[in-house]
């Protein structure tokens, strides 16, 4: 097999387990590409000897991509992969690592269960914006879209529809739309509901709004989302999967499903409701004589 290896360039003391993944991959005679800017920050101090090729962007093709850090470089690597419809493997050197859950001490494992193809690939949906007006881009999100105020403290206005029908005008620090990927990322941090990954669906979230009575909203992922914002400053911020952008208050959003999906390997055994409980905490009851069930 020929793997894709995308990694964090930002944690030094946690890349000697890229050494341990290499020497494991090798074992199984896999072809292994890795992503330039991470290929120098490993070599920066070390000489290697592994037999890499390398690739920058999106340039590459591969059977399987490999993402070690958190969920963060996973996000990343989903940015690069794109419509190649190539599977991802997250291996966490991170803290929480949602997205990114095998743990470095499962390498060996995984990678073992993956040379006999026991393993599972869930389909996981992604966000399209467009936006026309003085700025036009075209991006994708498999966490979540969000529009945040920029320049002031004070709230902007965020004129929404759905389906060419008014929902609301949000008057808010901000708006988070989210896959059902990214409802346990922003989108929960802020009062959103968690969705399971198979969920048709879309979550919409405010993000401290001036009022009682506006409440995250679930919406079907075959909706088309139009946001108008005003903004005291006459701009406001994007934010794609964390990747920030200023845009002009005079720009229209357009958020809808990608034409494309990502694909995630999970093991075999793996539940996101294990996932809820080991990582979020859920339904966890530590008080004295109460058992954790």
């Amino acid at each position: 097999m020929k793997f894709a290896i995308i990694g964090n360039t930002y944690q030094p003391k946690k890349s000697g387990h890229i050494d341990k993944l290499f020497e494991i991959l090798l074992e199984y005679d896999a072809e292994i590409l890795v992503c330039k800017k991470f290929y120098h920050f490993l070599t920066k101090d070390n000489k290697w000897n592994f037999p890499v090729s390398l690739f920058s962007g999106s340039h590459f093709d591969a059977d399987m991509v490999i993402s070690v850090g958190g969920d963060g470089t996973f996000l990343q690597a989903a940015s690069r992969v794109g419509n190649k419809n190539i599977p991802i493997l997250g291996i966490n050197t991170g803290r929480l690592g949602f997205l990114a859950d095998t743990t470095p001490n499962d390498m060996a494992l995984v990678i073992d269960e993956i040379h006999k193809q026991n393993f599972t690939i869930e389909e996981r949906s992604v966000l399209q914006l467009k936006t026309s007006g003085p700025q036009e881009i075209i991006s994708y999100a498999l966490n979540d879209i969000a529009v945040l105020k920029r320049d002031t403290s004070s709230m902007i206005s965020i004129h929404t529809t759905v389906d060419n029908h008014f929902l609301t005008t949000y008057q808010a620090d901000g708006l988070v739309v989210a896959t059902p990927t990214g409802s346990t990322a922003y989108s929960l941090s802020v009062g959103g509901p968690v969705l399971v990954p198979q969920a048709n669906d879309f979550v919409i979230t405010p993000v401290a709004p001036h009022s009682l009575n506006v409440r995250p909203i679930v919406i079907g992922d075959n909706s088309t989302i139009a946001l108008d914002i005003e903004s005291r400053s006459h701009n406001f911020l994007v934010a794609i999967d964390g990747r920030s952008k200023a845009l002009d208050e005079n720009t229209q959003l357009y958020i809808s499903k990608a034409p494309y999906s990502i694909k995630v390997v999970q093991r075999t055994n793996h539940l996101f409701f294990n996932t809820l409980r080991n990582k979020l905490m859920w339904g966890a009851d530590k008080r004295k004589g109460r058992p954790n069930l």
